[in-house]
């Protein structure tokens, strides 16, 4: 199962291993059963510091095909429902590499806030093994189990749990359970993880409370090409640059194929979000990655930042760079159905719609892509554009057009998502031309509408459109002194990863000019 190139990366990684580890099965008969333990067996064999061992332990886990990780002797907290294959490889071989000893790769305002969690905790991470964004949710919850005795984390692979899926109507991944209660489910990040847990214990705040970081010459809010072009350029003009980012790559983390990264003819979102890491790795830039802002406030010459954390960082000058999020639709049902056959990661939840009837609306770029997508798994897209003619490129229209399960539909407006028994079952949608009104059957509703800036949190420090775009001028001044935006946030037109990193760029000399001036 594993190939010999991936076993001697494994070899290579685990020469590191301080403690060993050790993979506890349930005993038991399952289908799945040999296909685990052959996979184990071949993951073992890597280092001499990691074994295997079949035990009854059912308090714990659940099935067969469950397994934890044990590490000199005592239980991690860390359990797999399933064969950690696909993505989610990479979350099994850092949970071994991190238990084993590997530093964990949190802020440690988050460490202080996970340790100070006093009661148990058992988080239920339902996954696909091709959702490319639930890793960083299970690679996250293991990260906490390994800081605090009180909490576990478990893995569970929906596609070998249907029952279980079937019983908490599960229609979208990642979905997370906090000791047997929905928690979160879509598309979430730390920063969100953090806030929800804050939320349910409000006490945890407290843990940082007070404590305020180093002032700073530049602090960039945004980790994405914009935010950490500018981290660079302003690292190389020798300034104290701070990054504060929920995630490094941002939207692009996301993205599964890039192919207009001038001189770079091909990559993916995942492999360019790592060349920004290790290209500001170079750079003394202190990065505090996991965590958002909650409020900034200028005092002319200082900006202060307060972190969900409860920090506190003073800076001379702030770049903002968050980019933007999906755009929601807005209409009746959406928001209450997200998870329950409302989705936004074709790549993620179009598994779960496997011979199904499935709608996309929009008809960009975006949205024809993932009707085409979704095209090779469902039995039928309906593609809904609002406007009187699709809006992507010919070439992806043109596909679109000769597809035999695709339907299209223009001058289409969204009115309400229709839900029965706690599942999607119909899209209601008015003709804009005609004024008719339809109820289309369906199963799932893929929204592919376009992005929102992300710069709610700043209030009206300064000044923005009516869409919420940061106004910026030709060298990425706000209408506040000292402060600076770039990227997608912005009223820079073409929303572009080249674009962005060279906004980035520009923001970082602009406030290095600033500097100057003061």
């Amino acid at each position: 199962m594993i190939s010999q190139e991936i076993l001697a990366a494994v070899k290579q990684y685990t020469t590191s291993l301080t403690k060993d580890v050790k993979l506890i099965v349930q005993v038991g008969n399952h289908s799945k059963r040999d296909e685990l333990m052959a996979f184990l067996r071949e993951f073992t064999s890597a280092s001499e510091k990691l074994s295997l061992e079949e035990r009854d332990v059912p308090a714990i886990l659940r099935s067969p095909i469950s397994f934890q990780l044990e590490v000199d002797g005592d239980a991690s907290g860390i359990i797999f429902s399933g064969i950690p294959s696909g993505h989610e490889f990479n979350s099994f071989v850092l949970a071994v590499l991190q238990a084993g000893g590997t530093a964990l790769k949190l802020d440690e305002s988050v460490k202080t806030i996970v340790r100070a969690v006093a009661e148990p905790l058992h988080f239920e991470v339902f996954v696909s093994l091709s959702c490319h964004n639930c890793p960083d949710v299970v690679q996250l919850l293991n990260q906490f189990a390994l800081l605090n005795p009180h909490i576990s984390s478990e893995m569970i692979d929906g596609g070998l749990f249907p029952q279980l899926i079937a019983e908490r109507d599960i229609q979208g991944v990642p979905s997370v359970y906090l000791n047997g209660e929905l928690f979160a489910n879509g598309k979430v990040d730390t920063p969100q993880l953090l806030e929800k847990l804050l939320q349910r214990s409000p006490d945890l705040a407290n843990a940082n409370q007070g404590v305020k970081l180093p002032r700073q010459d530049v602090t960039i809010i945004g980790g994405g090409p914009s935010g950490v072009a500018a981290a660079i350029y302003a690292a190389r003009k020798g300034l104290a640059v701070t990054l504060i980012a929920d995630r490094i790559g941002g939207q692009v983390k996301d993205t599964v194929g890039i192919e207009n990264l001038i001189s770079v003819p091909k990559t993916t979102g995942s492999e360019l979000t790592s060349a920004l890491m290790a290209h500001m790795n170079d750079y003394a830039i202190t990065l505090k990655e996991h965590v958002s802002v909650t409020e900034v406030m200028d005092d002319n010459a200082i900006k202060s930042i307060k972190l969900s954390t409860g920090e506190l960082i003073e800076s001379k000058t702030l770049i903002i760079a968050t980019g933007a999020r999906w755009r929601e639709l807005g209409v009746p049902g959406e928001k209450e159905n997200v998870g329950s056959g409302v989705a936004y990661c074709p790549h993620c939840d179009g598994p779960f719609f496997k011979g199904k009837d499935v709608a996309v609306i929009g008809g960009g770029n975006s949205g024809v892509e993932a009707a085409l997508d979704l095209a090779g798994i469902v039995r039928s897209v309906k593609l809904f554009e609002f406007l009187p003619e699709l809006k992507a490129d010919k070439v992806l229209v043109d596909k679109a057009k000769v597809a035999s399960n695709i339907e299209i539909y223009i001058n289409a407006k969204t009115t309400s998502v229709e839900a029965e028994t706690g599942k999607v079952s119909a899209l209601h949608w008015q003709d804009r031309e005609s004024g008719e009104s339809h109820r289309q059957p369906l199963d799932g509703i893929f929204v592919q509408i376009g992005l929102v800036p992300n710069s709610q949190f700043l209030g009206d420090l300064v000044e923005t459109t009516r869409h919420g775009e940061i106004v910026v001028n030709e060298k990425c001044q706000t209408s506040v002194p000292g402060i600076f935006a770039c990227g997608d946030v912005t009223t820079v037109p073409y929303k572009q990863i080249v674009i962005a990193m060279g906004e980035g760029s520009k923001a970082a000399l602009s406030a290095f000019e600033y500097l100057l001036t003061r």
